[in-house]
């Protein structure tokens, strides 16, 4: 059988989440799957990170902007290769395309309320682009893959969709992200301070960056020796308008911005870290919650959406509209060594429950269940 896999993004230097999670699912399906025939269509880029098998193919295509790639390249590409089965596996998909259709629907965030003002044009466009075609695809899917049971349920009830038609498939972790003993050899390009506190930045609203700026304004207020907060993918202007935005201009003297973080590198920079903070208001999954905990290191995560069930019932969960409860627990594992090392246990123990190797094995089920 013939499955053709969007995977546009997967060759772009600075990947994202969603890249990441169709890059390691398509890995393992090529260790695992050795009869169907897979084609994975993807855009030109410079980071050749998946290399062809005997049958596995990898189709470039260029069109020169996402909605024409998908709209147009990727139907034009699909017809010629004329597979029994089209997984998109990044929200949307084609509208006209005459192919049986699975999507991985990671979220539904583009049709919920917004928490604050969207600050990129690229964002914006993205949420409107997916407001227009989910809803016009959801008909053609026949099987639609989401990454929680949380999500599950939520789009399930949302979209109201019939009984069998959407599925959980937990996404997995990257195995590079273990402990490491020699981090300050990494670390010290990012930061000089031996020991600090690990946040990963972003325009999104969601992401709480306000928030955990806040709450960490409130534990320099409360430690007697404030550990400096490197606040990675955030270029150094954006966070300086955050501060004067905000009144936290005074903590602008321990915070560290080096900038995107190539992700061979993020293991060390977890592992480096006395916490890391993840509090999100609302996430699907949360993948970094993993990473962190695969490192050693305390994951301070959100006790919302999807992030308790990542986290499972010993993970530090806070309310993240609270920044007094996220300074509390920063303040919690600089003071108290036993609760950060029972934490540090926890995580490691956790991790062990999610792979990317079951992600696939998972997906491969649903191919087969379709193609019968």
């Amino acid at each position: 059988m013939k499955i053709a896999i969007e995977a546009q993004r997967i060759y772009r230097k600075e990947k994202h989440g969603m890249d990441y999670v169709a890059l390691e699912m398509i890995r393992e399906l090529q260790k695992l799957d050795s009869k169907n025939e897979y084609y994975i269509l993807v855009s030109p880029g410079e980071d050749k990170c998946l290399t062809e098998s005997a049958n596995m193919h990898i189709v470039e295509v260029n069109w020169p902007s996402y909605p024409l790639w998908e709209q147009i390249g990727l139907p034009l590409a699909v017809n010629r290769i004329k597979p029994d089965i089209l997984h998109c596996t990044s929200n949307t998909a084609p509208i006209f395309c005459n192919v049986p259709l699975v999507l991985t629907l990671h979220d539904i965030i583009f049709l919920e309320k917004k928490h604050g003002k969207i600050a990129s044009t690229y964002q914006q466009m993205g949420r409107i682009y997916r407001k227009f075609v989910v809803p016009r695809i959801l008909k053609k899917c026949q099987k639609i893959i989401t990454v929680s049971n949380f999500e599950c349920e939520h789009i399930k009830h949302s979209l109201n969709l019939k009984d069998g038609l959407i599925q959980a498939v937990y996404n997995g972790y990257s195995k590079h992200f273990k402990p490491m003993f020699n981090a300050r050899e990494i670390t010290s390009k990012y930061i000089k301070d031996e020991h600090y506190l690990f946040f990963l930045g972003n325009t999104d609203p969601k992401k709480n960056t306000i928030g955990v700026l806040t709450a960490y304004s409130l534990y320099t207020e409360k430690s007697k020796n404030p550990l400096p907060l490197l606040i990675a993918d955030l270029k150094e202007s954006i966070v300086n308008q955050y501060l004067e935005d905000n009144q936290l201009t005074h903590i602008k003297p321990l915070l560290r911005y080096p900038g995107y973080i190539p992700n061979t590198e993020l293991p060390a920079i977890y592992g480096g870290a006395t916490a890391f903070i993840y509090t999100s208001y609302r996430e699907s999954f949360g993948i970094p919650i993993l990473e962190g905990m695969a490192c050693g290191t305390p994951v301070i995560t959100s006790n919302t959406s999807a992030m308790p069930e990542i986290a499972g019932e010993g993970g530090i969960l806070v309310n993240p509209f609270k920044p007094e409860e996220i300074a509390e627990k920063i303040l919690l594992l600089e003071e108290d060594t036993t609760y950060r090392n029972n934490c540090i246990e926890y995580g490691l123990n956790r991790v062990k429950q999610f792979s990317w190797e079951n992600t696939a094995k998972n997906t491969l089920n649903i191919y087969q269940t379709l193609l019968k």
